[in-house]
């Protein structure tokens, strides 16, 4: 047998829920030995606040580092988006990380729709005028704290500040800044309007720039989960299941965005088109701690396969967590309907589960609205791990899907993104198993999403 390549990349996937790191090889494949995380929480209040420790996120870092030995230069990464932490002129945390799950700027954000054509700054910066993006969270801080926000010198992603401790660059990739709202497409460049609006400078901003020396800033982690998913080329969607939730694919020059839906940026010579909902993998865990679920994952997958029936009289909005794409409905909490004295804690995970699949597939229908029908779907994310969510997610699309063959897209997706920008051709990623839909299921499917979709505009009334 040929002996495989030594190590030439170090990759970091700095995400909402924990890190993970890895050493990769030139045809960007994973040395398992190398494989390290580190989990932790985001701190939900009941205002709808969401934040992380900038601490106890660089001590999960540093602690993958440790385990991931190796004397590699080449480093790179992904992070997630939208999430901002104030900085002072040391370099110092002056304020949590405000991920974007923290939707306390709700009204800031309805403030800047009033002021702003919601459309035309999406068209202009790929983000709507919402929550979840630094330009509400910025006026927020800056109504609610002005003293602090006085203080801080530089406002960074979370993945920038990681880089500048551990690695001292000190620069924004395009992709992180894509998902801030704060960025031009156009000009690649921060938006000049966006920052005179929320009273900042471009010189509170970290420099664009996709590598130095043998550094290259973090991508955004969707951006990296379609690198490395394999969903790299028009035609192919990925799907996304982890904390969060996304649909998104690599569209052709020229494609349209839809109003809800975003544009962001992978690298110099393409883009990524979709949606995001608040509420996956964090709504599953709730299930599994408030409703006392058997911690057997096993045990879990056999009741979810057999509660389908029950489950299916439950109408439920998934809003536990502030919901974004297609409908952005941030005046809304989550909502049950179809409770009774039969209904068990499988059921409610089980239609939980099918809820949030359903948000998935009106985002994946507007998606083919705008790109035509897909050739393929690849699944990535937590929800790999069970079979029960993936039949789930095909019979609510009423499509067959791939799942991703490396259990850790958007780590690997860092590592491709550094080899290709280091002049490297990466081979196709290998195909994981078909999940095949049930016609009889995915009809039933159809029949639960127009029931949430009239709950929802009932809802919002």
């Amino acid at each position: 047998m040929p002996r495989r390549a030594a190590p030439v990349v170090l990759a970091l996937d700095i995400g909402t829920s924990s890190v993970r790191s890895a050493l990769f090889d030139e045809n960007a494949r994973a040395f398992p030995q190398s494989r390290a995380s580190a989990a932790y929480r985001v701190c939900h209040s009941a205002d709808h606040g969401a934040e992380l420790d900038p601490a106890v996120l660089l001590r999960a870092t540093k602690k993958c580092l440790r385990l991931t030995k190796s004397p590699i230069s080449t480093v790179t990464g992904s992070g997630f988006w939208h999430s901002l932490l104030g900085l002072d002129r040391a370099g110092k945390p002056l304020t949590p990380i405000y991920t974007w799950a923290d939707a306390r700027c709700a009204a800031d954000a309805a403030s800047l729709r009033e002021e702003l054509d919601e459309r035309a700054v999406q068209q202009r910066t790929g983000c709507m005028l919402r929550a979840s993006f630094w330009p509400a969270k910025l006026l927020w801080l800056r109504r609610t704290q002005p003293k602090v926000f006085r203080r801080v010198a530089r406002w960074v992603s979370p993945a920038e500040w990681i880089f500048e401790e551990l690695f001292s660059v000190r620069a924004c990739s395009h992709s992180m800044a894509s998902g801030t709202g704060l960025y031009d497409f156009l000009a690649h460049d921060w938006d000049r309007e966006l920052l005179e609006l929320t009273g900042l400078t471009s010189s509170q901003l970290n420099p664009l720039r996709d590598r130095v020396a043998s550094i290259f800033p973090a991508i955004g982690d969707g951006a990296a989960s379609n690198l490395g998913s394999g969903a790299s080329a028009p035609g192919i969607v990925a799907i996304n299941v982890g904390t969060s939730g996304a649909v998104r694919a690599i569209p052709p020059p020229g494609a349209p965005l839809p109003f809800g839906l975003f544009r962001f940026v992978v690298d110099h010579r393409r883009g990524l088109l979709g949606g995001a909902v608040s509420n996956a993998g964090n709504l599953r865990a709730w299930c599994l701690r408030e409703l006392r679920l058997s911690p057997n994952e096993r045990k879990i997958e056999q009741l979810l396969q057999t509660s389908a029936g029950s489950a299916s009289r439950l109408t439920i909005l998934p809003f536990w967590t502030i919901e974004r794409a297609p409908t952005w409905p941030e005046n809304l909490d989550g909502i049950i309907v179809g409770l009774t004295q039969t209904t068990t804690a499988v059921d409610l995970l089980h239609a939980t589960t099918a809820a949030v699949c359903h948000r998935l597939a009106d985002i994946f229908d507007r998606l083919e609205g705008a790109l035509g029908r897909s050739k393929k779907i690849v699944v990535s994310g937590g929800i790999l791990q069970s079979p029960a969510s993936l039949q789930i997610l095909a019979d609510s699309l009423g499509r067959d899907l791939a799942t991703c063959a490396d259990q850790e897209a958007s780590l690997r997706g860092a590592a491709v993104c550094a080899l290709e920008q280091s002049g490297r051709k990466v081979p196709e990623q290998k195909r994981g198993k078909w999940i095949r839909h049930d016609r009889k299921a995915a009809s039933r499917a159809r029949e639960a999403r127009h029931r949430q979709e009239q709950l929802e505009c009932s809802a919002g009334l």
